[in-house]
């Protein structure tokens, strides 16, 4: 039987660090509300002076013809909204979402047990924090905020028998998640902690292998991972060219008609490209969940107008939106998403490591070393696969080995080339 606790931690809050806390909460819980309208009245909601009329409520399993029970098709319909309208990470937005869909479900049983009920507001001051949009250590956490990350010590009572000291300082229990709480003037952690049984801590089980999906992003291909599935973006830069076109000519024209049509020709392009991403964000985690990879390892996108010079504004919108939903999509299936340092991934042999500009031209990449050939973007998504892979190396992670997934096979830490199992007998 699974042994939990929830440890209640007051923070010590750095010296400006409470207006962080406080509009993060805000925005959350403006997350959480907008989510709750949407789901109980089953209905997108679209501004007054658009003059469009709401989206009619579809039945469907998770639906009961009125009111929206489904996290997924909550998350397909307000994440960008959200993501656009609040300072919070993806993360976040969409714990938001998932909270209110929860309390929606919630109504929803006592609806049917014939109790009266309304619809869900949140006005507590509280967020919801997992492991992904905080850090939990045994003396402070870090938590992400609209301004970034915070750190926070923890005020614990002296006597190490005493909860939520007993917990927290016992290593035998991990967090888990938390809700974090403004409450009399101060801030509180309400820790959710599972203890750890011994055959989770077995050498065995911190070992356990693991393999990545890398993935290059590109001009002419949105994404290619190394198992060889590219995602060309043909489709993308069409209609991105298209859409160019039709403002340009409404500019020409100057009138007031002409810009209000601008204005709707971006809306149109960016409701199509966010179809399209999200397809793409989805066929990304089946490659992932099909091949049995622990992770899907992508390029920092910090400085990636100057990594990919070809980008254009909307190459670089989409780059960030495809991360972040993958980011927000793999939680249901136990997947990681990763940055790595993209340097020399474009350069680098997959095969024999040999760095230098001439290794690529355009899409073709031929070693100058080794001549190992192939496509530049496949290349790239090994390289970024294996950039992983190095810096596991320096991580205290019990040895864990990890490999890097191929179309056949797998790449090890020293670029050795693994073949499947059934051509090894």
């Amino acid at each position: 039987m699974e042994y939990r606790r929830t440890a209640v931690i007051k923070l010590d809050t750095p010296e400006g660090a409470d207006a962080s806390l406080r509009e993060t909460v805000e925005q959350f819980k403006h997350c959480a509300n907008t989510a709750s309208e949407w789901c109980w009245h089953g209905r997108r909601q679209i501004p007054e002076e658009s003059g469009c009329q709401p989206e009619t409520p579809r039945v469907s399993g998770d639906d009961d013809g009125y009111h929206v029970t489904s996290k997924a098709k909550a998350e397909r319909a307000l994440y960008d909204q959200l993501r656009d309208e609040t300072d919070l990470t993806a993360n976040l937005v969409q714990k938001g979402i998932r909270r209110a869909v929860e309390a929606v479900k919630s109504g929803v049983s006592r609806l049917e047990r014939g109790e009266k009920t309304s619809q869900p507001h949140f006005s507590a001051d509280s967020a919801v924090y997992d492991k992904r949009s905080a850090t939990f250590h045994r003396d402070h956490v870090s938590l992400s905020t609209v301004d970034g990350r915070i750190e926070c010590d923890y005020i614990l009572p002296d006597d190490s028998e005493t909860p939520p000291t007993k917990y927290v300082s016992d290593e035998d229990f991990e967090f888990r998640m938390a809700h974090l709480q403004y409450r009399d003037g101060d801030w509180y952690l309400h820790a959710s902690m599972r203890k750890v049984e011994a055959d989770e801590k077995s050498p065995e089980s911190a070992s356990k292998h693991r393999t990545v999906l890398g993935v290059d992003l590109g001009v002419n291909n949105l994404a290619v991972a190394s198992t060889g599935r590219f995602w060309s973006a043909d489709e993308f830069n069409h209609w991105r060219r298209e859409y160019e076109k039709r403002r340009g000519s409404l500019q020409q024209c100057g009138s007031r008609h002409a810009h209000e049509n601008i204005e709707s020709v971006g809306q149109k392009e960016y409701g199509r490209f966010e179809i399209h991403l999200h397809t793409v964000a989805n066929e990304l985690i089946e490659e992932a969940v099909e091949n049995d990879c622990s992770h899907i390892v992508f390029e920092d996108l910090t400085h990636i107008r100057e990594n990919i010079p070809r980008a254009t504004w909307q190459h670089v919108w989409a780059f960030r939106r495809l991360y972040e939903y993958v980011e927000y999509k793999v939680e249901e299936h136990g997947i990681e998403v990763v940055q790595v340092d993209p340097r020399n991934t474009s350069k680098r042999c997959s095969t024999c490591g040999f760095t230098h500009d001439d290794n690529r031209s355009g899409e073709s990449f031929e070693c100058q070393q080794c001549g190992y050939e192939n496509h530049a973007d496949y290349n790239a998504s090994k390289n970024i696969g294996l950039q992983y892979l190095r810096r596991r190396q320096n991580a205290d992670d019990g040895g864990a080995p990890v490999d890097v997934r191929l179309n056949r096979g797998t790449l090890n830490v020293s670029g050795e080339y693994i073949p499947p199992a059934s051509t090894q007998a």
